[in-house]
């Protein structure tokens, strides 16, 4: 039967949790807690950017962190009410928009979210959040590397099966426009009709995101390897930065509009 095309995320959403995510999130969690803890201000409040199915906001919260997730994806929003339940609140945006205006402890965004962000939406969206850190919070997050660039381009081809799904994922890398076209496309699903999802993604150079960073108010950036106390190297394909918000930068205004960001 032909996979019919959706909207990215729409029919993912319901399948993300068993054919895309490996079983990272509490080693990735505790990464970002110790992080937390060796503030000298606590960390008690978490705003979750691009939550998508709520996996790293309920490892979050079970560590005793008040957390509110943003996605735009109405469906992935679903699955994350279902599991965090009253244990988060969960809001409906779009980057650069964030739907809330309190100010927290520390931003978080993992698993490729930023990565749906091209360079103006990056910087507008790093203002965004930066407006909603207090001084001195944190902001972490990943983002893909030169070298994932590269290996997908050499690689444009997955395919597998997980928890009775069968699935292919092709990908189209732009290594001049540093694009990456990717079809996900579930050929048997264990629940439902086969379908397909079309999603565009960019790779952000190191250059590119320390700049857009100053420029949004933080400092002291780190970068590691996928969630470690590793530095970066050559074979590094998820990078995740660590950045605090300048307790000297002043803080300014951001004006945004609605874009096309698609939830992760």
């Amino acid at each position: 039967m032909a996979a019919d095309r959706v909207e990215p995320y729409a029919r993912l959403a319901g399948v993300y949790d068993e054919i895309v995510v490996d079983p990272c999130y509490p080693r990735w969690a505790d990464f970002i807690v110790d992080r937390f803890r060796s503030s000298s201000a606590a960390v008690d409040t978490v705003l979750d950017v691009c939550c998508g199915t709520g996996l790293l906001a309920a490892e979050l919260v079970s560590h005793g962190y008040r957390v509110v997730g943003v996605d735009s994806s109405p469906a992935m929003l679903t699955r994350a009410e279902a599991l965090l339940g009253p244990e988060a609140t969960l809001v409906a945006a779009t980057l650069p928009e964030l739907g809330v205006d309190t100010i927290f402890d520390a931003a978080i965004s993992t698993f490729d979210g930023l990565n749906y962000l091209t360079r103006s939406d990056l910087g507008l969206s790093l203002a965004a959040i930066a407006e909603r850190v207090r001084p001195d919070g944190w902001f972490i997050f990943d983002l893909h590397t030169d070298t994932m660039m590269r290996f997908t381009a050499a690689n444009p081809v997955v395919s597998g099966e997980a928890a009775g799904n069968r699935f292919v994922i092709t990908s189209e890398v732009d290594q001049i426009a540093r694009s990456c076209d990717t079809t996900i496309e579930v050929i048997e699903a264990r629940r439902g009709e086969p379908f397909s999802e079309r999603h565009r993604q960019y790779f952000h150079s190191a250059e590119t995101v320390r700049a857009e960073l100053a420029a949004a108010g933080f400092d002291d950036v780190q970068v590691f390897d996928e969630y470690s106390d590793q530095p970066i190297d050559d074979v590094t394909l998820r990078a995740t930065w660590t950045a605090r918000r300048s307790t000297r930068h002043p803080r300014r205004l951001v004006e945004t509009t609605p874009g096309t960001t698609e939830g992760r």
